[in-house]
């Protein structure tokens, strides 16, 4: 068992987004081990995002086929600002009917604000997962 942290949604980024936004999605964890996620009792698949920066695992803040379907389920909006592009703030995106948040990707802007919308504004993560 791993201790959680508070963080605010919009610094959120990597292992902990992908985190936070499985459990806004109704993942559930292993109690044994936080930091694998379960989709559900009726989809016994696990996924680990504890080496999401290795390149598997849950990722849907930098994999597409894991957060290009969120944006259509949950009917996001994007928009890029060229005058923020390439810094902390390029992307701004969010679910319909949602505040939107930024980030550097359109992927991590959707991620932070699906979390914000459906989590709040600060969330517990698992303290291992952070940088």
């Amino acid at each position: 068992m791993t201790d959680l942290i508070e963080v605010r949604v919009s610094n959120l980024i990597g292992a902990p987004l992908d985190w936070a936004v499985a459990m806004a999605e109704g993942f559930g964890t292993d109690p044994e081990c936080r930091t694998t996620i379960w989709r559900s009792r009726t989809d016994p698949t696990s996924a680990s995002i504890r080496g999401a920066t290795d390149g598997f695992g849950y990722r849907p803040s930098n994999n597409w086929e894991h957060g290009g379907p969120l944006l259509e389920k949950h009917q996001a909006g994007l928009s890029h600002d060229r005058y923020l592009s390439g810094g902390p703030c390029g992307w701004s995106a969010g679910p319909l009917n949602s505040t939107w948040l930024s980030g550097p990707t359109p992927l991590i802007a959707f991620c932070r604000s699906l979390v914000h919308a459906k989590l709040g504004p600060i969330v517990r993560v698992p303290k291992e997962l952070l940088p």
